[in-house]
């Protein structure tokens, strides 16, 4: 589990960090574009699925995150709820099962056949390279928040939105869905205090390894 210790980050050295920062977008731009090339017939796949299970959706999902210094940006991913989620998503938010500013739960009605499968396997969040080769995200780092999450954040939680925001983190390779918001917070937080480039391309291992072997995500 994650200590329960404060971690306060830096701003002014993360932002003076230009020869990491230089190498990490260099990495960003190759291996999402190779990715996208790679896994091209997994995209296809997936597309295709979704779109036997409701041909009249969309296959992508776009929704307004905010990434670094609280800027809005639209983060895609592969379709995995019913075309009116988010519209439900107000009903169930009593029966939310984390504590803290963001929603999950694991038996979430709104959430598809093929999107429960995706989601499983980390597939529904393919689509995000082309946010990291666009430069709104990086491929290793904190999850983007939603607004209305960000509206009831604490000074610290903010800390997480010094830097850009990534498609995978030390969240996800670790704890996961094991540990509740501030759990989260902590550790995207010990990753910005400890980020390098060897520590990114350990996780992104370990994140390639969770998509054959999942590691409780829903």
């Amino acid at each position: 589990m994650v200590e329960n210790k404060k971690i306060i980050i830096d701003e002014q050295y993360q932002n003076q960090r230009y020869v990491y920062r230089f190498f990490k977008r260099t990495l960003d731009v190759v291996a999402s574009g190779i990715g996208l090339i790679i896994l091209s017939p997994v995209f296809l796949i997936v597309s295709l699925a979704i779109k036997a299970e409701d041909p009249k959706g969309p296959i992508f999902y776009s929704q307004v995150r905010l990434g670094k210094g609280q800027r809005p940006f639209k983060m895609y991913k592969f379709r995995s709820m019913v075309v009116d989620a988010d519209k439900k998503l107000e009903k169930l938010l009593k029966e939310n099962e984390v504590k803290g500013a963001m929603f999950k739960m694991k038996e979430d009605p709104r959430i598809t056949r093929v999107g429960k499968f995706i989601r499983k396997h980390s597939l529904d969040e393919l689509p995000q390279l082309w946010n990291v080769l666009a430069g709104d995200m990086t491929l290793v780092g904190p999850r983007p928040p939603l607004e209305r999450e960000v509206e009831n954040y604490s000074e610290h939680d903010v800390q997480r939105l010094i830097v850009k925001p990534g498609c995978t983190g030390l969240w996800q390779v670790t704890e996961r869905n094991d540990v509740d918001f501030r759990g989260m917070v902590e550790l995207d937080l010990r990753y910005i205090q400890n980020s390098n480039l060897w520590f990114d391309i350990t996780i992104l291992i370990k994140t390639v390894a969770i998509i054959f072997k999942p590691n409780g995500a829903y």
